[in-house]
Order: C-alpha cells, then structure tokens, then sequence
C-alpha cells in the first residue's frame, strides 16, 4: 500500500465534495485526508486528497474522479516536487509542574501555544505529516485531551504546472 496526493481544481458548485467523496466510497477506495478551499477566482475550489492503496487502485482512483463531470483539472503532486503542509491543534492535560516541559518540546517544533488555562494548553502547529506525528510522539509522557488536524493542503513548486482556466 502506497500513498498518493491528488490536488484538484473542481468547480466551486454545491454537492461537488459529496460527488467526489461519493465516488470513494462506492468503490471502496479509502481517503487518508481531504480538504477544499476557494481558489484566487471564486468560481473554483482547489480539493487536495490523500489516497492509499496499491498501483493499480491509485491509477484507476485518478481516471474516475477525472470524469466527473465538477472536475476541472486533476494531477498528482510529487513529493519532490510538492509543497504539502498540515495544520494539527492539540490540547495537553498541563499542571504547574509538567507546564514547562511542554513549552520545552513546543520551542523545539515552532509551534505555537494559543490557549492557556490552569490545566492546559492548546498548541498549533503547522508542517507537513512527519513533523506533526514527530511532534505527537513527543507528547507521549503527557496525557492529549483533544486532537484536530486538517488533513494536507499542498500546490506544486514552480509555475510550470499551473493550470489556467
């Protein structure tokens, strides 16, 4: 099983994003993460999904969701030639005593911390996979309340894959 990153240009229509969840879905193939933002032109949504499987699902996962009908521009971003980034919120169960410990490991990430309270923190961090589960592991003594990722956003490096519509 690999893993594959397709970033799409659809156009910015209701039900798009069911349309093409739906196609996953009854055909069986599984979505690591999602996600879908405006473009610079309001009439297109950019959806980047993460898929695994073998060569030949990959393969037949990008001929279909290219013939739906929403579907502008379909292509697979490298990771050598990708930039892919994530976003992950974390709330850690923090007393007095475990506080700066957290704020140790938060320092070495780059990460942020947005919320204070007695008991807790809430850390953002923003890197692509790696860097976020790196960054979980390290968390492994203290006890995570809560966990929100975004799942990748990403765009090819250069101008020579841009698509103009």
């Amino acid at each position: 099983m690999r893993k594959k990153v397709f970033q799409l240009l659809v156009d910015n229509t209701s039900g798009v994003l069911s349309r093409i969840s739906g196609l996953f879905s009854r055909r069986g193939y599984n979505i690591e993460s999602i996600t879908a933002g405006l473009t610079a032109d309001p009439r297109f949504t950019r959806i980047t999904i993460v898929a695994s499987g073998d060569d030949e699902i990959l393969d037949q996962i990008e001929k279909q969701v290219a013939k739906l009908v929403d579907v502008r521009d379909i292509k697979e971003l490298v990771p050598e030639n990708s930039v892919y980034r994530e976003l992950a919120l974390i709330k850690v169960r923090t007393g007095s005593e475990q506080r700066q410990g957290v704020i140790s490991v938060v320092d070495i990430f780059r990460a942020k911390i947005i919320d204070v309270a007695p008991d807790s923190l809430i850390v953002e961090l923003t890197g692509d996979q790696a860097k976020i589960d790196a960054f979980i592991n390290l968390l492994d003594g203290y006890e995570i309340l809560e966990l929100a990722r975004t799942g990748i956003a990403g765009l090819g490096r250069g101008t020579e894959n841009v698509t103009y519509l």
